[in-house]
């Protein structure tokens, strides 16, 4: 795919440009040089690429306003990429647009452990932030999968979520204030100190919006004090409609686990071959992994229901984990998947949809039936406690068509997921990937509110353009559409 530039007009001079950005962020932190620039031509969703005409490195939020001034200026379009590890497409490059990166923001700014909180640089790495404060006691809940390497710039910027996001929350949740640029340069603070403020909720407006609105530079987030316990069972099923249930089941208990995982055989398969835990039974139709924490006595009590739900619906067998060394093994194999799958296929595609707990055994009948279907294989891991499914594509892109029949079989899947009363995306956002769903989500006043808001931010349209709505130049439909009447029109001759 290659995202053209919507406010291209003709051919631009680059070369006064150049020296102000160098006298903005300095003439090391300019990158031009074309094969330099192919590092950037595309995040996580590496099967669209498009190259950037400039990639600028600011260290401070002053540079990063001054970068932006410069664009909005000189009515150039700008994208902002963190760690580039995002999977929908959301800092993919437009046609001869600037790339604010801000892999060199890494500092963390402050660390007030009394009021729970610290303040970071977007470029900061997710698992730094547990790092900086494990010592005194405390963690960051939020965990994507991508946690060693994805930073938190790109977390608030998509509101990613992780294993933990059943009982502590997606990224929004735990994000108390943000310093931003906006798309004309200036900078203003949103949010604060303090967990409620008066006025609009215009930190929570910018988690999610994808460098649609502008680009946060300082982020306060939330500390969490270490449990006093935590416990993580590893039960295996026969299928995954089994595994499914039992999910549901342990909810309506009541109970509230910190993260509930499931990974079905395929996936399993893959990662043994992988990383080797010698944890998993090869011969499961999925299995769940169920993390428990709070006070002990409470882990004790909610452990042996939840083995007890898990035996009532199939459950074979059931492992748990309460040393830190076992506990890291079990979730090391459901961290790696993703890598894990890469060994399964030449490529595979993921997907992020939501669906309701009570549907998963439904739509995953569903999934497999599409898989069927189109002839290429699934793999499914996912949250499923709050039931953020991550299918996987197998396929070969060297076989000619099989990349388009996949985005359509990821379509179909997020089709169903909203037939099923979910969501098109959970964590990974809307990008360039899943813009054409939105009407399958939303209505066209629905859209027309959001992109008047999109409008009073940015209303040059300068900021990440192309990205989440719908638009005729990005959506595979509506182009093969007009290729196909473009066809039909040429019979006519």
């Amino acid at each position: 795919m290659i995202l053209k530039n919507p406010l291209k007009t003709q051919k631009f001079n680059w070369k006064p440009i150049i020296k102000k950005f160098e006298a903005a962020v300095g003439k090391d932190s300019v990158i031009r040089r074309k094969e330099e620039l192919l590092t950037y031509e595309c995040d996580g969703l590496a099967s669209y690429r498009q190259k950037p005409a400039l990639v600028v490195l600011p260290r401070t939020t002053e540079q990063v306003a001054a970068a932006v001034k410069i664009c909005h200026q000189n009515n150039l379009p700008w994208v902002a990429r963190g760690a580039g590890t995002g999977l929908s497409g959301g800092a993919l490059p437009v046609e001869d647009c600037v790339l604010i990166v801000t892999a060199l923001m890494k500092r963390i700014l402050d660390i007030d452990l009394e009021n729970q909180r610290i303040v970071v640089q977007p470029g900061v790495i997710n698992n730094w932030v547990t790092q900086a404060v494990t010592g005194a006691g405390f963690y960051y809940a939020p965990d994507p999968s991508s946690q060693i390497i994805c930073s938190i710039g790109g977390n608030v910027a998509e509101n990613s979520g992780g294993v933990h996001c059943l009982k502590y929350g997606v990224t929004t949740n735990h994000v108390m204030g943000l310093k931003l640029v906006l798309p004309d340069g200036s900078i203003i603070d949103v949010g604060g100190t303090i967990p409620e403020m008066p006025g609009y909720d215009l930190t929570g407006l910018f988690v999610g919006s994808e460098g649609t609105l502008g680009l946060a530079t300082e982020i306060t987030l939330r500390i969490l004090k270490k449990p006093e316990s935590i416990c993580v069972l590893l039960a295996d099923f026969i299928n995954v409609e089994a595994a499914g249930a039992a999910v549901a089941g342990i909810i309506s208990s009541g109970i509230i686990p910190a993260g509930i995982e499931m990974m079905d055989n395929l996936t399993i398969n893959a990662v043994e071959d992988v990383v080797a835990t010698g944890c998993y039974p090869r011969d499961a139709g999925a299995v769940l992994l169920v993390e428990l924490d709070g006070l002990e006595v409470e882990v004790v009590s909610n452990k042996q229901r939840v083995a007890a739900i898990c035996k009532e619906h199939g459950a074979r067998e059931i492992t748990a984990a309460r040393d830190e060394e076992t506990r890291m093994k079990l979730w090391k194999g459901r961290k790696s998947a993703f890598a894990a799958a890469g060994h399964m296929s030449p490529n595979y595609f993921v997907q992020d949809g939501v669906i309701p707990r009570t549907k998963l055994a439904e739509v995953l009948r569903e999934i497999d039936a599409l898989s069927e279907q189109y002839g290429y294989r699934i793999a499914n891991m996912f949250h499923a406690g709050d039931g953020n499914l991550h299918p996987l594509i197998l396929y070969d892109n060297s076989v000619e068509g099989a990349f388009h029949e996949v985005e359509e079989l990821g379509g179909e899947i997020l089709k169903l997921c909203v037939r099923s009363g979910g969501s098109i995306s959970g964590e990974h956002g809307i990008g360039t990937d899943k813009n054409c769903y939105m009407p399958e989500m939303f209505t066209e006043t629905d859209l027309e509110t959001m992109k008047w808001v999109n409008r009073v931010f940015n209303p040059q349209g300068l900021a990440n353009p192309g990205k989440v709505f719908p638009t005729p130049r990005t959506c595979g439909e509506v182009a093969n559409a007009q290729k196909l009447q473009q066809l039909k029109g040429a019979e006519l001759f």
